[in-house]
This record gives C-alpha cells, structure tokens and sequence, in this order.
C-alpha cells in the first residue's frame, strides 16, 4: 500500500527525513497532522525512516508477521540487483535479522526458486532490453519436474495474474522454440510443440520498468500495457535465438523435453477420450463409489472426499443427502508431483475425483462446470490422515489449482479425544479442550471420574457421531485452504513430495518440533 493508505490506517505514524545535515520530522494520526514539520537535531546520514502503528480500532489484529515481511524484502532485493536489504525483528523473544543482497538479481532469484529442483541445464539464461525509457529483464531456467512457474513484476509490483509482459514472453518463447526445433532437425516433419509443453520444468522471472503502468484492478495484479508485450517479446525472440546459437546443447536438452511433454500430452488426451467414449457407452459418468446428494445447484452442495470405506459408510450414514455427496477413496494414491498428466488420467485412485468433480483437469480444467462448491477432505488426525490431505491437496495444486485459489477446497477437523462420565459425553478437538472439559466434567469438587479415549479413525465413529462432530454446518469446523504465495507452495510441494531426498531430511529435522497429532 502507498503512504497515503497507511497513514489513514494507522493510528500514529511519523517521518523523519535526514536531509542537508538535518533532521526533519511530522507526525501523524488516522490520517490527520499532529505535529508540523520540524527540525529535531542535525545528521550526518540521508535517508528516511518511517514508523507506525496499524489502528487497533481497525484491525482485528496487529501483530506483523515476519516471514511475510521477510518474503517481501527479500523478493524486492532479487528484483534489484546489488541493493542491501536489511530485515529485523526486535521485539522479546522473537530476536532475528536478516541481511539480503543479490548481484545477480533475478539470475539469483531463478536459482532459489529451483535449489530444490534437478536442473536441466546449469545456466540460468537471462535477457535484458530497453526502448523508449521502458525496459525489461528476463532470467529462465528449466528443471526435471512437470510444472511450470512464471513470476512477473511491473516496476517491483508483483503481477500475480500476469498481464502483457507475460504475454509477450510466453508468445516469444514457443515460437523461438518451435523455429529453433525445425532449423535444427530435431522436429520430425510437420512436428511442433504448444505453449504448454513449452513451458514444462520453466522456472522464470520477468520484470519490467515503465513510466506509464496500467494496472487491472484495485490490487495491481495484472499489467495492462501492450506496448510491454511488445518490448519482452522482442527482447526474448532476439537474445534467447542468439542462445541457443551459442549454447546447442542446453536448446536440444529443452526441446527434448517439449517433445516428451507432447507425447504424454497426448497421450492423456487420447486417454480422456476412451473414457468419455466408455462412459458414453456405459450411460453414466459418476464414479460407482460416489453417494451423490439431491441438490444440483453447484453453489449449494459440497462433497466429502473421505478416507477408507469404514469412514465412508458411516459418513453416508451420518451425512444430509439433500446437499452433502460422499466419495471414498482407499488404497495408496499417486503421488502427482512425479507424474505427468498422461499418468493422472485413468488413475483409479483418482479417476473417481476427478469424475465427481466435473469440471475437467488440468489444461481443460473449467471451474464453472464443478459440481460442488464446497470440496471437503476428511481423513484421520493422524500421520497417515495428513499423508492422504497432502497428496490431494499436491493433485489440487498441479492439476485444479483454480478450486484453491478460488476457495473451494476445506479441510475437515474431527475430533481427537471423547469424554465420557456416566451418560455424560464429549468430544475434544485439542490436547487443551481435553484437559478443560476434563476438570469441567469431574465437578467444582473434581473427584468425579472421567473416561478418556482417543479416537483412532473417522471409521471408529458412528454415522450420529460423525455429523454431530464433523459434519453438521451448525457445530463443525472447517478449515479453507488458502493459496497466498504460489512460489512458497510450489516450493514445499517440491521438499516434500518430490525426487530429492536431501531437502525433505532438513524440513523433517528444522520442523519436527512442530509435530502435533502424532501417533507413536
């Protein structure tokens, strides 16, 4: 946010300017002046430092989180190369400073955004051009995986929904790859390769300077000026051509691997087809395991995506079938982040999903089509439940990631523990709850006697438990999953689902301390 936003949303803030061996300072309050600009001692610094403090009459909360302050700095000393950054927290107990500096600026931020991927060449190839007091800067590498990730700013804003800039270089970099592909005599006659299979296994920043930005919306997501699609697209038809001039062997290690993307992408649309067609054949496309319910308005009906039979059958049992649709899975799920499409489609483990669901995956993915609007995984609280949410939650991210980023996916919490003292019972959905409702049922005099119990699995439960614990609107608790930073999720779907070894070792270590839930 501009200056202007944080003073009105502040309830004090002041700056002070050291300037021509000065010091000049003004302060403020809700957006109104409550001391003018004055000299308050003499500086042999420049700068500006300005301090404040959210309005609590405002804000819900004011704690700064630091990871999220840190994030952003050290993005902002990636996209300037050489510039120092120093982040430091200083409030008791949470002591930590950061310092940031990157001469090689993007170059560097490619590098981090891939340190836990194999890459595929070891240059990070970048690109930079000017014209007519705009310019722009392109740094790209590819890795082994299936995803792609494209981060772009306009003048150090982060442009989350792309824009022109992204445009041009996506345009650029299938053509270049298509031409390259046919001087060369690697394409086979009339062979060529999409966009898509262009950009799998890309990592790649693009920033560009302009006078002028137009930006789509209020947040500033997406950068509206044609002339940058223009400017990237040259830049990289140009620089990126001379590259694989220079460098033969990175252009045939990229081009094989479109190639390969191509083949599995069409073998996953000729995979798609056979089962429309066997469905078409066989009148009905919802999975036989799926217990729809009655309501067909998207908006209005969720689906329990339930670990095990056990647990599906008294979720069935326990559910309102007017707008709550249960579909079991069981079995060991494909793990996506090693698979490409062509292995997805077909997957029995993840067929069913994707059928019940309705609206595609992948490239052909369409959000307007989806079935349920609220997508619920419910699975054990326990190591072998969080295995199952995060290989669904991994399949979301790469292959659906609109329902997250749209909101539609939850994640349900049963209970942990039940207390019973006569006919008296109660769930609790904490260590903390547990001990409360302990000493609540045991009486002011606490010698009565309380039988605690962990809850083992969903499938324990019987169907009233079920709903009265984890699926009834009026008492349950749901838990949306929220998409903040794609680059952050990228990265810890790659520490923990993908190849390397080394850097899920090092989370399990730094995190272990964490651990909640676990079962020993």
């Amino acid at each position: 946010m501009g200056a202007s936003v944080v003073n009105a949303l502040s309830d004090w803030l002041e700056v002070s300017v050291h300037k021509n061996g000065k010091i000049y300072q003004m302060k403020f309050s809700r957006g109104e002046i409550t001391q003018e600009i004055r000299i308050i001692g003499d500086t042999d610094r420049t700068g500006t430092v300005v301090r404040f403090h959210p309005d609590p009459g405002i804000f819900d909360e004011t704690v700064f989180d630091y990871k999220t302050l840190h994030t952003h700095m050290r993005e902002q000393a990636f996209l300037n190369a050489g510039l120092k950054i120093i982040t430091e927290d200083r409030r008791c107990g949470h002591e930590q400073k950061d310092e940031m500096c990157y001469e090689g600026g993007i170059r560097e931020f490619v590098s981090f955004i891939n340190r836990n991927k194999t890459q595929r060449h070891n240059d990070v190839i970048y690109m930079y051009g000017e014209k007519e007091g705009s310019e722009a800067e392109i740094a790209l590498q590819y890795n082994d995986g299936y995803n792609e990730i494209i981060v772009s700013f306009a003048n150090n804003i982060h442009t989350a929904e792309g824009g022109m800039h992204e445009t041009g270089f996506k345009t650029a970099l299938t053509r270049i790859l298509n031409a390259y592909g046919k001087k060369t005599g690697i394409f086979k006659e009339g062979e060529s390769v999409s966009g898509e299979d262009c950009r799998e296994g890309l990592t790649a920043v693009i920033s560009v300077k302009l006078l002028n930005p137009q930006f789509e919306g209020q947040t500033k997501a997406k950068l509206g000026n044609s002339e940058m699609r223009t400017l990237v697209d040259a830049i990289v038809s140009d620089k990126l051509e001379q590259y694989f001039e220079e460098n033969p062997a990175v252009g045939r290690s990229i081009l094989e691997k479109a190639l390969t993307a191509n083949r599995a992408r069409e073998a996953a649309r000729r995979a798609r087809e056979n089962i429309r067609r066997k469905n078409a054949l066989e009148g009905s496309t919802l999975p036989g395991k799926l217990r729809d319910c009655n309501e067909r308005d998207p908006s209005l009906t969720e689906i329990y995506i339930v670990e095990g039979d056990s647990a599906g059958g008294s979720a069935t049992g326990g559910r309102d079938s007017r707008f709550q649709a249960i579909l079991p899975l069981w079995g060991k799920m494909l793990n996506v982040e090693k698979a490409r499409a062509d292995k997805v489609i077909g997957n029995d483990k993840l067929m069913p999903v994707i059928t019940a669901l309705g609206a595609g995956l992948g490239d052909e993915f369409d959000v307007s089509k989806l079935r349920y609007h609220k997508i619920i995984i419910m699975a054990d609280a326990d190591v072998d439940g969080a295995h199952i949410r995060t290989l669904l939650l991994t399949f979301f991210f790469r292959f659906m990631r609109p329902l997250i980023e749209q909101g539609y996916v939850y994640s349900a919490v049963p209970p942990l523990y039940k207390l019973t003292r006569g006919k008296a019972v109660r769930v609790a959905y904490s260590d903390e709850e547990r001990d409360r409702s302990s000493a609540e049922m045991r009486g002011e005099d606490g010698k009565g006697k309380v039988e605690i119990s962990r809850f083992k699995g969903l499938g324990e439960m019987d169907p009233h438990e079920l709903w009265e614990t984890t699926m009834n609107p009026e008492t349950r608790t749901l838990k949306r999953i929220k998409l903040e930073d794609a680059v952050a999720a990228d990265e810890i779907f790659t520490i923990l689902m993908g190849e390397k070894v080394e850097p899920r070792k090092e989370f399990i270590e730094k995190n272990a301390k964490y651990v909640v839930n676990l079962d020993i």
